[in-house]
Order: structure tokens, then C-alpha cells, then sequence
């Protein structure tokens, strides 16, 4: 019989391309969404109206909503995916970030064990490299002592521990992947990789003039999202509970990734100055790619601004897969920086151009309106 798998945070990256992975292997996914009067869920659109697919409305801070959701699903995997994930905003909502990132895995859990499923339900637990914080060694492991330095990061660490609490105390298949940054062109508008490879398509057609960052410095572990979810399945299908870095063991700064990012969008970068004074400036241009009529050599387009700076920041995170790919024969590199990079750009070269032909479309459209005298 085919697994059922339960999906908490459907809507979101990891959501939509574990969705289409369970799917691939046969199983009937149940995803969770919270009622909106506004349309989110354009990442999961396609497979709406599949036959193995499912939407159901409940909540991570309604428990009843989620103890009687999973008595109806009856799911032999969940996927705790739902989370306040942006780090700068959990020092503006910290509150509802721990009622969410902290509480929220707790009420899953409790969920189980409400229905009686403690011996068959597996649970797979969105753990953070986060987590790691002020770092205290490079590479970090499962072993690496942690030191959170967010609302999001403590929040989530008091996740990872109830996991690890409810494994031992009620003898459950829960596990925590440390997921190390994982990105793609379906990332949210407001996360810093997603930013840069907008704005390089957007300065690149002239839509925009300059992109403001925070520390240029910082130092991440990024891999691509469309193979992580691979490796949080792996996981629920090991022979036992335990707990996986999820990383590629590669380390690049933000620097590094805007200049890519540019690159491929046909903006060749040379930087200038330090600190809050550095520059990202045009070296040359490639007008194949690049079709700004405005954009000319000597321009700065990238900028460090203060208002980017967080109160505490995680600087030099750089995960060892070691362990999921020995366990788990899990491969870390199937999609390199460059090729995410790339990808990321050139999904939103297209976007931004599509974007603008519907703007104009909106025009005609509109002028057409009020040229017929409608009654306004």
C-alpha cells in the first residue's frame, strides 16, 4: 500500500519540491495550509487537483486543529516543515516565532500521541544550522556544540531538543535534519539569496538602479533546496532515529554569491572600499545578457546599508555532511553554487521580463477602460 505523508509548511520551498518528490515515489501527501484571504500558494499550484494530493486548513498554534487533522489523515510520515523562518524578523516577533518555531513542534508531537500512533508514525523535524550561532568550531557536525543568537535560532533549538526528549522518552521515530542555507528560484522575495538574484535581473533590464545588503562577510554553506528534501526523506527511512547535518561542506559570502549572481545576468563586478563603505561597481557588461540602456560602466549597483545589520549575526556556518553521506548515501554536490546561482538568475531574468509584459498589458488594458467612458 502506498505511505501517506503529512506536510506542515506545504506552501513554502521545502513544501512544494518535498510535495512533488512523495509524489514521484507514490505516496498520498497531505499538506497543511492556513486559511487567507489572500493567494500563497502559487509554489504548489500545479498540483492542485492531483489525485494523491491534499490540502487541509488547520494551524501550528491550534493544536486541536492538528490533533484532529492527524486523526483523519492517519499519516505514516510527517514532514514539520511550517516555521517563521526569517531570522531578522523573529527579533521583531519573537513571541509568535516561539509560539510557531518552539511550540508549534510540540503540538505535532502531542498530536501523534493524542491518536495513538507513537509506534508507526515517523516524524521528520526542520532542524537550522542556526542553531550553531556564534560558532564555536568550522566545520559544524552533529556533534558541534550549539549557540543560538536569534529569537529564530532559540526557538528552533528548543524544537531540536523536544525531539530528541520525545525519541527517548516515548521511544518515537523523530528526527531533526540541520539544515544548512538551501535555496532556489522558488525562495521568498525577502531572504537575502533570492534578493541578490532579483535584483541582478532587475538592474540587468533596468528596473532597478542599486541593491542594498548587509554584511558582505558573512559566510554560508548554500545547496540547493530540490535536494535537500531528498535527504529529509532519507532520513524517516533510515533504520533508526537519528538526527543529520544537512550541507553541501562548501562555503562562499554573500560577496561571492552577488557577484555570481551579476555575472549571470551579464553584470560584471569589481568591489571597492570596506565595511559599510564597500561598493559593488561595474567593471563591464555584457549586453547580450544585460539590456539597461541607463547602466554604464563605473556605476554602483550593490551597497552595504546599516538597516541590514541584525542586533546579533551568524557570520561562518559551514556544514560536514559527513555522516548522511556515509548513512544515508545521500549526495551533498549534486547541484553545485554555480548551478544554483545560475539557475536563481535565470528564473528571475524571465519573471522580471514576464512581470513587465503584464505591467504593460495592465496599461493598455486600463487606458482602453477609461477610454470607453465607464462609469469610474
Amino acid at each position: 500500500m502506498a505511505k501517506t505523508a503529512l506536510i506542515t509548511g506545504v506552501t513554502g520551498q521545502d513544501g512544494s519540491y518535498l510535495s512533488e518528490f512523495l509524489l514521484a515515489k507514490g505516496y498520498e501527501v497531505h499538506g497543511i495550509i492556513r486559511r487567507s484571504s489572500v493567494d500563497y500558494r502559487e509554489r504548489i499550484a500545479h498540483l492542485e487537483g492531483t489525485p494523491h494530493f491534499h490540502l487541509h486548513y488547520a494551524d501550528m498554534s491550534d493544536s486541536m486543529s492538528l490533533v484532529k487533522l492527524v486523526g483523519k489523515v492517519m499519516p505514516d510520515e510527517i514532514y514539520n516543515l511550517a516555521a517563521q523562518s526569517h531570522v531578522q524578523v523573529s527579533f521583531d516577533a519573537p513571541e509568535f516565532t516561539a509560539d510557531v518555531d518552539a511550540v508549534g513542534v510540540l503540538r505535532i508531537l502531542e498530536a501523534v500521541r493524542t491518536n495513538h500512533l507513537e509506534k508507526t508514525c515517523k516524524i521528520y523535524q526542520a532542524s537550522t544550522s542556526e542553531l550553531y550561532g556564534k560558532v564555536e568550531e568550522v566545520p559544524q557536525s552533529e556533534t558541534t556544540p550549539f549557540h543560538p543568537y536569534s529569537p529564530y535560532a532559540v526557538a528552533k533549538l528548543y524544537g531540536f531538543w523536544i525531539i530528541k526528549e520525545y525519541r527517548e522518552a516515548y521511544n518515537m521515530f523523530c528526527c531533526s535534519g540541520i539544515l544548512f542555507n538551501h535555496e532556489s528560484e522558488r525562495r521568498g522575495e525577502t531572504f537575502v539569496t533570492r534578493k541578490i538574484s532579483l535584483a541582478a535581473a532587475r538592474i540587468a533590464q533596468g528596473k532597478q538602479n542599486c541593491l542594498y545588503l548587509g554584511n558582505l562577510d558573512s559566510l554560508r554553506d548554500w545547496g540547493y533546496a530540490k535536494d535537500y528534501v531528498e535527504c529529509m526523506w532519507l532520513i524517516l527511512q533510515h533504520n533508526t532515529p537519528e538526527d543529520f547535518v544537512i550541507a553541501t561542506g562548501v562555503q562562499h559570502s554573500v560577496r561571492e554569491f552577488a557577484t555570481l549572481a551579476f555575472h549571470h545576468a551579464g553584470i560584471e563586478l569589481r568591489w571597492e572600499g570596506e565595511g559599510i563603505n564597500e561598493k559593488g561597481i561595474v567593471a563591464s557588461i555584457n549586453t547580450a545578457l544585460a539590456q539597461a540602456k541607463e547602466l554604464k560602466v563605473g556605476d554602483t549597483v550593490v551597497a552595504v546599508s546599516p538597516d541590514f545589520y541584525r542586533p546579533t549575526d551568524v557570520v561562518n556556518l559551514l556544514g560536514d555532511p559527513s555522516k548522511a553521506k556515509h548513512e544515508l548515501g545521500w549526495n551533498p554536490q549534486t547541484t553545485s553554487f554555480e548551478q544554483l546561482v545560475e539557475l536563481m538568475v535565470a528564473h528571475d531574468m524571465k519573471k522580471v521580463a514576464a512581470d513587465d509584459a503584464a505591467a504593460e498589458i495592465r496599461k493598455v488594458n486600463l487606458a482602453e477602460y477609461l477610454e470607453k467612458g465607464v462609469d469610474k
